[in-house]
């Protein structure tokens, strides 16, 4: 009977567990994305690329999406945030860079989870079960800069109120179907919506 390839050392390879494992199973994973989107994603294509098995997969991830999302987490590596010294200008960089990797080939694959996921809040759910407050991250770093120049009210660092914006352009990409949003939409979330908002937040009345 055959075991687990990731259990037993062979020619030229060294036995692997635990986050080695998991490392090269991801690293697989990814190459396989990037060559053929999420519609070429296979668990045994996967498997057979990190050498190991398709049970060591489900052991890690329930299903195609679950690693698919993984994988795409790999590829988003996190840039940080900009720091201009301006709440508005952090803000409208942010969207620009949202903006940019929706239309890139990235933003591509990302189109394809959402649409297996079943739709944009569906996907994001799924994603900030394995990545916490990664979405919300960035926007409380910018805001909570821009609370110590005395730009926003410290009231307004929380995760709901930092994402606003984010949150209005992933609705127009979702609703309207388009790969990129006009920049003028842009500077409309931030100086209609977003700046009012951190700036007038206040505590709640008694």
């Amino acid at each position: 009977m055959t075991g687990d390839p990731s259990r037993q050392p062979g020619a030229g390879h060294t036995r692997r567990r635990g986050a080695a494992l998991e490392e090269a199973i991801l690293r697989a994973a990814v190459d396989e994305l990037t060559e053929s989107g999420y519609a070429g994603l296979t668990m045994d294509k996967v498997a057979a690329r990190a050498g190991t098995n398709k049970n060591t997969l489900y052991r890690r991830w329930p299903n195609r999406l679950a690693l698919g999302i993984a994988a795409y987490r790999q590829l988003a590596s996190t840039v940080a945030p900009p720091d201009t010294g301006d709440l508005r200008s952090d803000a409208l960089e942010l969207l620009r860079q949202a903006n940019r990797h929706w239309s890139s080939p990235l933003g591509s694959i990302l189109r394809e989870l959402i649409s297996a996921s079943g739709g944009a809040s569906e996907l994001l759910a799924q994603v900030q079960e394995q990545s916490g407050d990664a979405v919300a991250a960035p926007w409380l770093i910018v805001l909570g800069r821009a609370v110590a120049r005395g730009e926003a009210s410290p009231e307004a660092l929380h995760p709901r109120v930092a994402t606003v914006a984010i949150v209005l352009l992933r609705n127009e990409f979702v609703l309207r179907g388009i790969p990129s949003a006009p920049d003028d939409v842009l500077v409309e979330i931030v100086d209609e919506v977003y700046l009012p908002l951190v700036r007038r937040r206040g505590p709640a009345s008694s």
